[in-house]
């Protein structure tokens, strides 16, 4: 059982380490973000689907129906939460629109009174004023600014993609039947059928030109990023406690953060540091205390 836990910490740290990534990949992307949202849900969704065929692991259709509507919401959401947090990386350093991303468990904080009646307790009330206090620093206000209006808007759309990320958290909480691994497959699928779409109305597609590397990155993205980093996520927590997967999330940011001031060139400075270390801390704590609730 030990071995087991072991190697299931170790798929969890590598799809931490993965996820961690992304902004370092799409940096180089030079696609609408729209077509990045609708390769890597089609690639990630086609992935998982030839995995689960080997696996011989069928998808439960009557819990399909039964959680519908939370689906569709939720694929919805994703689609829409990654084309917000790829365009704050273009207007935005990567660490900065990663920071703002992970005010999601604030905001989840403050919805909780109102969707599941919890009670705002004194710690998460800090943790709250915590992370606004971090958006502070690292908006630029503490240096007496918001660094420019592109800076601005980059913190405006890494907040938006927070919120989006936390209205699929939301509908995953409402969903009663589905597993979680056909829940990812099926999430992935709708959600490139609406990128899809959206694109189409959007973007003139006949313009666009993808060229080698660009094929190259939408396939790790896709493939690494969203196959096989969600593949390991979901088999390493059903055997991890909710502490260690709490703590073990924010592998993601701060790889995010060092990898963008180490091959980007876009370091944080202190302010930076300051508001990444007050964001990230409050998140954790709140996770930490629910995971153990």
């Amino acid at each position: 059982m030990q071995t087991k836990n072991i190697g299931a910490k170790g798929s969890y740290i590598a799809a931490m380490v993965i996820f961690g990534t992304i902004g370092i990949f799409t940096h180089y992307l030079s696609l609408p973000s729209g077509i990045i949202a609708l390769a890597r849900g089609a690639v990630g969704a086609l992935f998982l689907f030839i995995l689960n065929l080997l696996r011989k692991r069928k998808t439960d259709w009557s819990a399909v129906r039964g959680d519908l509507v939370s689906l569709l919401l939720s694929s919805a959401f994703l689609g829409f939460n990654w084309i917000l947090l790829f365009e704050a990386y273009r207007y935005t350093t990567v660490a900065t629109a990663t920071l703002c991303y992970y005010m999601a468990p604030i905001f989840m904080i403050l919805l909780a009174p109102l969707l599941w009646k919890e009670k705002l307790t004194p710690v998460k009330g800090l943790c709250v004023l915590a992370a606004l206090a971090g958006m502070v620093f690292v908006s630029g206000v503490a240096e007496g600014g918001f660094g420019g209006a592109g800076q601005m808007k980059g913190i405006l759309l890494g907040l938006a993609a927070a919120v989006l990320y936390t209205c699929v958290v939301v509908c995953n909480k409402s969903m009663k039947t589905l597993s979680g691994s056909d829940r990812t497959v099926l999430q992935l699928g709708i959600s490139a059928v609406i990128m899809l779409v959206y694109s189409l109305l959007t973007e003139d597609v006949t313009s666009l030109v993808f060229d080698g590397r660009s094929v190259l990155l939408l396939l790790v993205l896709g493939i690494v990023h969203t196959g096989i980093a969600y593949s390991l996520y979901f088999s390493s927590i059903r055997t991890l406690d909710a502490q260690t997967i709490a703590i073990g999330s924010y592998l993601d940011p701060i790889l995010a953060v060092l990898l963008s001031a180490l091959f980007l060139r876009e370091p944080l400075g202190l302010h930076g540091i300051i508001g990444a270390v007050l964001i990230l801390g409050a998140a954790l704590v709140s996770e930490v205390l629910g995971s153990k609730k």
